[in-house]
């Protein structure tokens, strides 16, 4: 489904960005990931190699638009071009207000907005002059109705949901089409890292009456970078089970 495809993969060293990576390259695509150290990127790397799956990563700042332009460009210069960005680095929070600080908060918005604002912002470019090109951004089910606490990772993904629904307008001529999948409970790292006070109950609402799997979330990307979607643009598609209702 991505055959001759370049794709950038941030977030992509486990969890979901992870399976995002193996599925793409099971479609025939070239994928490169990112991810926030060198040593998580060199495991990641290691591992997927061990599975016969060959891909090269980074780590750049993506808080540093100099550092992250710096990348993509070379990437641009290694591989000719870039079809599909996936915005999938992400930072959660669980925290009452009382006790998260403006500098907590900061970081969230940073690492959730700021980061993909950049990454986008240095793709487009290369994007336009391809005439076309796929960007997805991760959100989350909680963007549609916000959670009991960590009031920074909510705002957060309705703030990507604004810039996926924006930019898809603004886009669209160049033939970029923007949209985002949001997960419900998935069986990741941050997901098991969050109190079980939290996720246990939230578990039970899910109509279909268990948990998402990375490749559940992962399928959706897939569709959506592929040319099954050429037609999809300024979506937020939810992959939770129906938890939302």
């Amino acid at each position: 489904m991505l055959e001759n495809k370049v794709a950038v993969v941030t977030g992509g060293t486990r969890g979901i960005g992870l399976e995002i990576v193996k599925l793409f390259k099971e479609n025939n695509a070239e994928v490169i990931l990112f991810g926030s150290r060198k040593d998580t990127v060199d495991r990641a790397v290691s591992s997927l190699k061990k599975e016969g799956i060959d891909v090269i990563g980074y780590y750049p700042d993506l808080t540093d638009f100099d550092d992250v332009k710096k990348v993509i460009d070379d990437i641009v210069l290694k591989y000719g071009k870039i079809d599909i960005l996936v915005n999938n680095a992400g930072k959660s929070a669980n925290k009452k207000i009382e006790d998260t600080t403006p500098l907590e908060f900061a970081d969230i918005i940073d690492v959730n907005v700021k980061a993909m604002f950049h990454t986008i912002k240095a793709v487009v470019p290369y994007m336009k002059e391809n005439k076309g090109g796929v960007i997805l951004n991760t959100s989350s089910m909680v963007s549609i109705y916000g959670q009991a606490a960590g009031v920074g990772y909510p705002t957060s993904k309705f703030a990507v949901n604004g810039l996926t629904k924006s930019l898809a307008r603004e886009l669209a001529p160049f033939n970029i089409r923007i949209n985002a999948v949001a997960p419900g409970i998935t069986n990741t790292d941050m997901v098991s890292s969050l109190p079980k006070e939290m996720i246990e109950p939230l578990i039970k609402t899910i109509p279909l009456g268990r948990i998402g799997q990375p490749r559940d979330v992962a399928n959706a990307f897939l569709f959506l970078a592929s040319d099954m979607a050429s037609y999809v643009t300024g979506e937020i598609l939810s992959v939770d089970g129906a938890a939302r209702s």
